[in-house]
């Protein structure tokens, strides 16, 4: 039982993988190939090259991924994350070429309509790609070529996957119409906020920072009210160099307007600042041992 347990983060992460691969593979098939919307790294690649040579596309994902592998293993972030690079690229690639064999799905796509095809696209692909990244993987392609290119060029990882995926769209259009390859812009955009979504979850919470001259009379209200709890930090005016208390805490979006009126109802002349964050975690918030 113990070693069970000892080994179930690694199980359910690969189920994960699973899952999110197969999803990923659904999507190209099911929305992406049947509109000429190229996806970003080597899937887009492998289909601009299916176009002209009726090539599997999941093999020549596979074996466009294996320099690229070959070439990044040590930027990976490790060993365990890069075996799980390759079980989800393994996967993805296999599931790709197995949909059309096996007549899974409709070969045309459900629709013709591009728009649909886009839309669609974009969230059941965001949708594999956060559970592939919440397994602490990556599905290889693009993140290792962004990876290469953020260790030899000094590029910055978001630039490195603009770059990426830039040049296989701007080759796109070209093959399948320059219609095709601004509606797989949005697809690329649409399926980042997905994965993020679904990556670091949907509870944003808000932050608060506050400087007031009644902190023991706010924190107090906070407790007791809101049941939020507060921090105070130590810090000191930089202009009047005055010791003075900040306290600090996290609430929901709900509960901003209430925590407004508390500190204006102790201190019409505090000063605070809200912020987003994406999750909390821990007490009174989603459970740390359940992420």
């Amino acid at each position: 039982m113990d070693a069970f347990k000892h080994h179930w983060p690694t199980f359910r992460d690969y189920v994960l993988i699973l899952a999110g691969s197969v999803i990923e593979a659904i999507a190209l098939r099911l929305f992406l190939v049947p509109a000429n919307l190229a996806s970003g790294g080597v899937s887009g690649i492998a289909q601009l090259l299916n176009h002209f040579t009726g090539w599997p596309i999941g093999v020549m994902v596979l074996l466009g991924n294996l320099p690229l592998f070959a070439v990044g293993w040590r930027y990976l972030g490790g060993r365990r994350f890069a075996l799980r690079t390759a079980f989800s690229v393994l996967v993805y690639s296999v599931v790709v070429d197995l949909i059309p064999r096996f007549h899974l799905i409709p070969a045309n796509g459900i629709t013709d309509d591009i728009f649909l095809n886009s839309l669609y696209g974009a969230v059941v692909a965001g949708v594999g790609y956060g559970l592939v990244y919440r397994a602490r993987s990556s599905s290889g392609g693009s993140d290792i070529l962004a990876r290469i290119l953020n260790h030899y060029r000094s590029v910055s990882m978001t630039q490195s996957y603009l770059m990426v995926d830039s040049a296989v769209i701007l080759a796109a259009g070209f093959v399948f119409g320059w219609k095709q390859a601004l509606y797989a812009i949005i697809t690329l955009y649409v399926s980042g906020i997905v994965s993020e979504t679904i990556l670091e979850g949907s509870g944003t919470v808000r932050t608060a920072l506050i400087i007031t001259a009644q902190p023991d009379q706010v924190s107090m209200r906070v407790l007791d009210e809101l049941e939020r709890g507060v921090t105070i930090l130590q810090g000191t005016g930089a202009y009047t160099g005055e010791d003075r208390p900040v306290l600090y805490c996290v609430i929901t979006r709900a509960e901003v307007a209430q925590l407004k009126a508390i500190v204006q109802e102790a201190d019409p002349q505090a000063f605070i600042v809200i912020g987003v964050a994406h999750e909390a975690l821990g007490e009174g918030f989603k459970s740390l041992q359940r992420t």
